[in-house]
Parts: structure tokens; C-alpha cells; sequence
């Protein structure tokens, strides 16, 4: 009996290399209908001309802004915007959607530093062109790239803006204020051991300087937490730098020099900057006019007494004194007071409250 096969009657009758060869034959059919099949399915779904692409992944886009972000607005772009200012190391503060002070001041930095726009021209504010260049990256650079310390500080004064770098990237960005450059005189209380006070209690006085912060090449030195009391002010958590000049958190940082040479931050980022530098890393101040090695290390201007200054008599053993001495009760007899004065109500008071 024949075996059963799929092969057509006419395969046996065909020459015996035939034989051997159908399967091979039979085979390339099949794969060249396959093909044509194939082929036939793509020109039908495609349109003459076009080709089929394959996607490689998930594709992220960032969202355009369809407005200009400004102070008082809210919303998720003002969100969007925050986290990119994040992101590119300034700290607009809360990550919450509302256009704040702080926000304003992170754009400031912005504005100046990247952006190039003049500090009296800065407005506080993201137009839809800017958001579109806040997308890039490597937008900061240092100035100085070789430090010879890990983390250092670069000082931006036209720009207002200060920068801690560490190995070469930014890792904050931040709004200062610093020395507005005028003279001034006032009435200051220094804490001990701050610059001009030796002492144990806090010294008040009359002092005269000049509002000037230095450009020059400097390092931190000293720190201090809390509030402190100096000749050049108020500082929250200072960190020194030359002689009493500190960076250090204050209530009001705005777009302006307003300082007596200390290099105001924003009171937030005041509350972490402490722990960004250490003792000894590198601080570049830039002033527009040379560069900070061209100075080296220069002092700020000396301050002097007040020559207009008068002592208030508040102190305990100032008013210990004029209660025992008769010129008190000379005063009380001869100063000039609202007629008829009653007398009982002249007896209640006593000589220290009715000096002038």
C-alpha cells in the first residue's frame, strides 16, 4: 500500500530529482504569499507617500504658558513655575500654586542673572518667552569653576543675586539685598561680642558709617543663630564674611540696596543657609567695576561716633542718681507745668518721671 500524502497524482510520474526538490518549492511559495499579504495590508492603511513610524516610549512635553505670571495671581501654572524655579535651584518657598512676595523675589533673580535685564527693570514677572528659556538646563554657570574650596559663594552685586556653588552646580540661587553706598548715622545696640562690643551686656550707642559692601575675595569665618544685634543692624542667623559684614536673613530683602553692607536673604532660605557652607569656603564678591581678585580683601569702611548722639537717662543707676541729688527737687519746683496743678497730684509723681 502507498503511504498517504498531500503531493499531487502527478508527482509520481515526475523525474526523481522533481521528487526531491518539491518540498523546497512548495515551501517558497507559501513564504511569497505570506509576503504579499503583508504588503498588501500595509498599502491598504497607508496613503500613498507616508511611512509608518514606531513609537520608542512615553514622551514628556512641557506645558506652554498661556499667560504672563505675576505677583497675586494663583493657579496651577503659578504652581508649574514655582517647581521649575525649584528646580533650577532658586527657592520661591511654598510649592503652592499662589504668586507670593517670595515667588516675586525668586523671579527677580531670574530676571537679572539669566534673563540679563537690568536690576531697575526687573518686573516680578514669567512672560510666556521666559518660561520657554526657563526649560533649558545649565543656565548657571560660576564664574569661578576652579575654587579652591568644594562649596563656594559668588556675590552678584548690579544683579542683586547670590549663588552657592558646590563642585560647580548651583545649589541655591537667591535675592539679596546689600549696601545701598550712603551714609547714615544711628542709634544701634550691639550684642556682646559682635564688633564693638567686648563686653557681657548689650552696649547701645551712636554710630556713623557708610553702606558699603565691598567687592573682594573673602571666607566665612564665623556664625551665629538667632537674632543678633550689630552696628550695621538686626541679622537673623548671620554667617561672617568681612569683619561685621554677614549674610544673614532679614524681614525686608527688596529690589533695592538697602543695607549697611550685610548681604540680606530672604528669612526662609536664612533658616537652612547655615547649613549649605562651612568655615573656610571661598566668597567672591563682584561689584561690575574689577574683578574680586583685583581687590584682594578689603575692610568696609570705618564707622565713628555719632558727634550728635545724647545718651537717654533709662538705665537704673542713671535714675538712682537724680532721685538723690537736691537738683531734682529744684527741677520739680521750677518746671514749667499746665496751671493750677492740684496737690495731691503733684505728690504722686515722682522726681524721676517729672524730669523734661
Amino acid at each position: 500500500m502507498n503511504p498517504i500524502d498531500d503531493f499531487p497524482q502527478e508527482f509520481d510520474v515526475a523525474p526523481s530529482h522533481v521528487r526531491r526538490w518539491w518540498p523546497a518549492v512548495v515551501a517558497a511559495a507559501l513564504l511569497a504569499g505570506v509576503v504579499a499579504i503583508g504588503v498588501a495590508a500595509s498599502s491598504g492603511t497607508n496613503s500613498p507617500g507616508t511611512t509608518s513610524t514606531i513609537a520608542s516610549g512615553p514622551t514628556t512635553t512641557t506645558p506652554t504658558l498661556k499667560r504672563t505670571l505675576k505677583a497675586g495671581m494663583h493657579g496651577p501654572d503659578v504652581r508649574r513655575l514655582q517647581q521649575r524655579l525649584k528646580d533650577l535651584s532658586f527657592d520661591p518657598n511654598l510649592i503652592d500654586g499662589d504668586f507670593g512676595y517670595n515667588t516675586t523675589q525668586s523671579v527677580w533673580a531670574f530676571e537679572t542673572l539669566v534673563l540679563k535685564t537690568p536690576r531697575t527693570k526687573a518686573t516680578g514677572a514669567i512672560s510666556p518667552e521666559a518660561w520657554q528659556i526657563m526649560q533649558q538646563d545649565n543656565l548657571i554657570v560660576p564664574r569661578r569653576a576652579q575654587a579652591p574650596t568644594e562649596t563656594h559663594v559668588e556675590i552678584y552685586l548690579p544683579e542683586q543675586v547670590m549663588v552657592v556653588f558646590k563642585k560647580g552646580k548651583p545649589i541655591l540661587v537667591t535675592h539679596i539685598s546689600t549696601g545701598t553706598g550712603e551714609d547714615w548715622c544711628e542709634e544701634v545696640t550691639i550684642d556682646p561680642g559682635e564688633q564693638g562690643n567686648p563686653g557681657t551686656e548689650p552696649l547701645k550707642k551712636g554710630v556713623c558709617g557708610k553702606a558699603v559692601t565691598p567687592g573682594g575675595l573673602y571666607y566665612f569665618y564665623n556664625r551665629k543663630t538667632g537674632t543678633r544685634q550689630s552696628k550695621l543692624g538686626t541679622m537673623w542667623n548671620p554667617v561672617y564674611f568681612n569683619g561685621g559684614i554677614a549674610v544673614h536673613g532679614a524681614a525686608q530683602v527688596p529690589n533695592t540696596p538697602a543695607s549697611h553692607g550685610c548681604v540680606r536673604i530672604p528669612m526662609h532660605i536664612s533658616e537652612y543657609f547655615q547649613t549649605l557652607v562651612a568655615y573656610g569656603d571661598r566668597v567672591y564678591v563682584f561689584d561690575g567695576v574689577k574683578e574680586p581678585e583685583e581687590y584682594g580683601a578689603p575692610i568696609p569702611p570705618a564707622d565713628k561716633p555719632d558727634p550728635n548722639y545724647t545718651t537717654t537717662t533709662s538705665s537704673t543707676s542713671t535714675t538712682s542718681t537724680v532721685v538723690v541729688t537736691t537738683t531734682t527737687a529744684k527741677q520739680k519746683t521750677t518746671t514749667t507745668l499746665p496751671a493750677p496743678v492740684p496737690t495731691a497730684t503733684t505728690s504722686t509723681v515722682s522726681p524721676a518721671s517729672s524730669l523734661p
